[in-house]
């Protein structure tokens, strides 16, 4: 093999490699899936001292539309997260809730980078339901009230080719609720979680 022909190969095999590596551009969707995990920096402002929310892992589904090649528009989604809710380190109840967040996020590296960590920001709207109680607690109502607030995101996707890849995401949610047990109001919780999440992604 002559050397011009050699030039050429590795050419076009440096080409191909870094075709199959692509980010993003404008116009394209990633959907990713994985495991999300959301773990309550509970601090507890109601008139119940001790009262607590512990973690849960559920499905985690993200997907994003980029705006341009650098910026795009990411929701949130998951099946329904599920958590003890603790006084005092013993179980008084449960609850379930869905976190859906809308975030901006930025993409500082050109498309032609494999590795593509991003920061976010956006709003989350959390909704309770199925609020149950047992323990000391047993046999009184309880009610958490929806949320809205802020969301911050760090992320990082790596592309294996150019459709697919991995993620590691972390979000910082404000998340707050007012607690009522038989109708009376015994003040705002703030739950303020981390939300960790794993998966694997498409880009379409």
């Amino acid at each position: 093999m002559n050397r011009k022909a050699l030039s050429a190969l590795v050419m076009g095999v440096s080409l191909t490699a870094t075709a199959n590596c692509m980010a993003y551009e404008a116009g394209d969707m990633i959907l990713k899936v994985g495991a999300a995990n959301v773990d309550p920096q509970t601090s507890n402002n109601t008139t119940v001292a001790g009262l607590d929310v512990e973690d849960n892992t559920q499905l985690g589904i993200t997907g994003t539309y980029m705006l341009t090649d650098n910026i795009g528009v990411e929701l949130l989604a998951a099946t329904p997260f599920k958590h003890d809710i603790t006084l005092n380190g013993a179980k008084v109840g449960e609850t379930k809730h869905l976190p859906p967040t809308v975030s901006l996020q930025y993409y500082p590296m050109d498309s032609s980078s494999a590795f593509q960590p991003y920061v976010g920001l956006g709003i989350n709207y959390t909704t309770f339901f199925s609020e149950s109680t047992t323990g000391a607690l047993a046999g009184t109502k309880l009610q958490l009230d929806s949320s809205w607030g802020l969301a911050a995101q760090l992320g990082i996707d790596y592309s294996i080719n150019d459709q697919l890849l991995v993620n590691a995401a972390v979000w910082k949610m404000d998340i707050n609720t007012d607690v009522t047990v038989n109708g009376s109001n015994l003040g705002e919780l703030e739950i303020d979680p981390m939300v960790y999440m794993v998966s694997v992604g498409y880009k379409f």
